[in-house]
């Protein structure tokens, strides 16, 4: 009978559908939650142990991880919308940082992925090799011309490594009371702008 429940009554065909499941399970909860989830949330979901998704995901940190990058296509495409024509690096990047921290409220999958406990447990998370495709991925996407401003690949990566670790900053200390959007934009264009315009 247990069988029978274990996912859904029916079982992935391969390893492959099986992290995709877990994925999708991970996704759906934390999108009702706005929360971080257990493991064993994902388990129960999915009417599985624990150890089935140990055997995919050796973390919740793991799974939290993957769950995000999953789900932020949607917010990726409203990004890109948000900064279609700006054409200046400054300009571009301002907007989407402003636009990602606002954004955050209406994507608790991007908030887990950027700033929930688990980046505070493991720092680095946020200059991971996922984390850093995912900046890569943001920034291709724009409507700038970044050869033109100097920047080569190493430096692009750098510029993403420098933006996240900005946002972090400030998803971790919003700061008391938080800036409103147009004082972040003014704080971003004078000291983010002049740090990015420096490479030209």
């Amino acid at each position: 009978m247990a069988r029978r429940r274990g996912w859904g009554g029916s079982p992935p065909a391969d390893d492959a559908e099986a992290a995709r499941r877990i994925i999708a399970a991970a996704v759906e909860l934390i999108g009702a939650t706005g929360a971080e989830i257990s493991i064993a949330d994902v388990a129960e979901s999915l009417g599985v142990i624990r150890q089935t998704v140990y055997r995919y995901f050796p973390s919740a940190d793991a799974l939290m991880t993957a769950a995000g990058i999953a789900s932020v296509d949607d917010f990726l495409d409203r990004l890109t919308r948000h900064v279609s024509g700006r054409t200046d690096p400054v300009d571009a990047m301002t907007e989407a940082v402003v636009f990602t921290l606002t954004d955050v409220r209406r994507t608790p999958h991007l908030g887990i992925l950027l700033s929930s406990s688990y980046a505070n447990a493991h720092p680095d998370s946020l200059t991971s090799a996922e984390s850093q495709a995912f900046g890569m991925t943001m920034i291709r996407r724009f409507d700038v011309d970044w050869g033109a401003h100097g920047y080569d690949e190493p430096a692009l990566r750098e510029l993403v490594e420098y933006v996240l670790r900005t946002m972090q900053s400030f998803f971790l200390s919003p700061g008391d009371p938080p800036r409103s959007e147009d004082e972040l934009r003014r704080y971003l264009r004078r000291w983010m702008g002049s740090a990015i315009s420096a490479q030209h």
